[in-house]
Order: structure tokens, then C-alpha cells, then sequence
């Protein structure tokens, strides 16, 4: 019994173990994400079950742009005039996002990426979840 207990402990620690964010994982941050959901630092949550519009995360290097795009029926997208330039840089053990324009500047921390799904965190401590976007396919 005392080895079962440490087994499931051991793989318990090994689930809970900060997963650090390399270098080469970033390209993963390209294509067309949606919101899942935000998470305020009281507790509170708010899941997005639908949305009209996505991000267009393009990143070049360490520099690159986000762009908000509405999907259409026939496959294509209506793109919006404004994006935001960020430049992507490692900040201690973590990459950061630093976004200027002309009226503000701002960062949010990249706290998870994989294939399918991305985290991020603002200076206010706000989690944003996002997820890879698959466009919906209609057969006539």
C-alpha cells in the first residue's frame, strides 16, 4: 500500500510540474485561435460557447502581429484594418509579449502553449485560454 501511495505521488508531482515554454514551441503560436475562456483573479470565469471573431497571430522571430478576423461560410475571412505588433521576448523563465501603439503599451505573459491551445496573462493577473480554431465544414 505505502508503494501505490508513492507511485500516485510521484505522478501527481510530475502533473503539477511548471512546464517551461522553449524557443522552438513558439512557432506553434501561428494561425487562427479562439477564445475558451477568461479567468479573473477572484475566481471568477467566463467561458465563450461561441464567437464571431478570431485572432490571427502571426509571429515572425521574435516579432509579429495579432489581427482580429470574422470567419465566413464560404471559408474565407473578413479581416479587420487594425492588428498589434508584439515583439515576443524571454523574460526570466517565461516569454513575454510586448505590445505599443501609438496610444498604450502593455504585456501579457505566454503561461502555456501546445499544438491545440495557448494561455496567456495580463498585467491585472487576467488569464485568457485560448484554442486552436477548426474551421466548421458544411457538405451540400
Amino acid at each position: 500500500m505505502k508503494g501505490l501511495c508513492c507511485v500516485i505521488l510521484f505522478f501527481l508531482f510530475l502533473g503539477c510540474a511548471d512546464k517551461t515554454i522553449e524557443e522552438r514551441q513558439l512557432p506553434l503560436l501561428n494561425g487562427y485561435w479562439e477564445i475558451q475562456k477568461v479567468e479573473f483573479p477572484g475566481g471568477d470565469s467566463k467561458a465563450y460557447k461561441a464567437s464571431n471573431s478570431l485572432d490571427f497571430i502571426l509571429l515572425k522571430g521574435k516579432k509579429g502581429f495579432r489581427k482580429k478576423v470574422q470567419p465566413r461560410i464560404n471559408g474565407t475571412y473578413m479581416v479587420s484594418e487594425n492588428d498589434e505588433s508584439f515583439q515576443l521576448l524571454k523574460k526570466e523563465e517565461t516569454y513575454v509579449f510586448y505590445y505599443k501603439n501609438d496610444l498604450s503599451e502593455w504585456q501579457e505573459q505566454l503561461v502555456s502553449l501546445d499544438s491545440v491551445s495557448f494561455t496567456t496573462k495580463n498585467e491585472e493577473g487576467i488569464l485568457y485560454f485560448y484554442k486552436r480554431y477548426e474551421p466548421i465544414s458544411i457538405q451540400p
